[in-house]
């Protein structure tokens, strides 16, 4: 069933509604990413993963028309183990509050642990208007990339062991002991749980497993390293490194990075990036002297 609801805006009713089908291609036409060549190969792959007679992907595409025009539309994707994206509106205008406000009461009935949205850092128009409608800003992302050339491991230092031969519960735990005092994306952790967060890698790369270790150090796992190959961009992402607790600041942090860098270098791969939490000075300054460098920043708000 399509709802909806009415808002003043001067002297003519806005009216917003769940898309119906009959109008879906009209309202994705409307969403800011549709006319951003940096968001559209994201959106392209996320609408090209729903399946036909998936009436549940679209209940979260809502629009605000006035008379009988679409004003804005806006597009909650639904995501694993109750996440989800916000795909905003193409501008922000009087319609967009109204339609921001609907969607917001909208997921807060819905079985969403997290609906997020990432934001350019100059987008500050849009923050103001999230951060209005109650979304929380989790973090600033610094996004990192380091040219591959021929890099040798630390000899001896560290064993990569494949992530895989741990059970379902020792990769929770191992995963959830080298987040505990993280200072990557705190907010966003604590929203998230570990499974939650698994799954999340998982579906940015379902490859990727293969390149997923569990870093050991005499015989003794001390941290876990997610890579994900692109195969067709020769891109490589750094999903996840971390060490346990008692391992920090020894220098392995330096080392797992080398193991990387030596991995992606002998499989051709062109670059690794990686994200990072601006607030992470620590980890900022061993991926700066693996030679990472910034070429871009966001900023990360949720509803949660």
């Amino acid at each position: 069933m399509t709802r909806h609801s009415s808002f003043g805006h001067r002297s003519l009713a806005c009216a917003v509604m769940q898309c119906p089908p009959e109008q879906r291609r009209e309202a994705l036409l409307h969403l800011a990413a549709v006319h951003d060549p940096t968001q559209q190969p994201a959106l392209q792959h996320a609408l090209s993963t729903i399946k036909a007679g998936s009436d549940a992907v679209w209940q979260g595409l809502w629009f605000a028309t006035q008379a009988g025009h679409i004003e804005a539309a806006a597009w909650v994707q639904p995501l694993a183990n109750q996440t989800a994206q916000l795909w905003l509106p193409r501008q922000h205008n009087s319609a967009t509050d109204a339609l921001l406000k609907a969607l917001q009461s909208w997921v807060n009935e819905q079985p969403i642990a997290l609906c997020h949205v990432v934001l350019p850092d100059d987008a500050t128009n849009w923050e103001t208007a999230l951060v209005a409608h109650n979304m929380r800003v989790l973090a600033t992302l610094e996004h990192l990339m380091w040219q591959c050339q021929t890099v040798q491991p630390l000899a001896n230092l560290l064993t990569l062991s494949p992530f895989a031969e741990l059970s379902p519960a020792q990769q929770r735990a191992l995963v959830a002991n080298v987040s505990e005092g993280s200072l990557d994306c705190p907010g966003l952790r604590e929203a998230l749980t570990i499974d939650t967060l698994l799954a999340g890698f998982y579906d940015q790369a379902p490859q990727a497993p293969e390149h997923w270790y569990q870093v050991r150090h005499q015989g003794e796992t001390v941290g876990v390293l997610l890579l994900a190959p692109n195969h067709t961009t020769q891109r490589w992402s750094l999903q996840l490194m971390g060490l346990l607790p008692e391992w920090r600041g020894g220098g392995m942090g330096k080392a797992i990075i080398q193991q990387a860098q030596a991995l992606a270098s002998k499989a051709g791969a062109s670059d690794i990036t990686l994200t990072v939490d601006a607030q992470n000075i620590p980890a900022k300054r061993v991926y700066a002297q693996a030679g990472f460098t910034r070429y871009a920043q966001q900023r990360l708000l949720a509803w949660c």
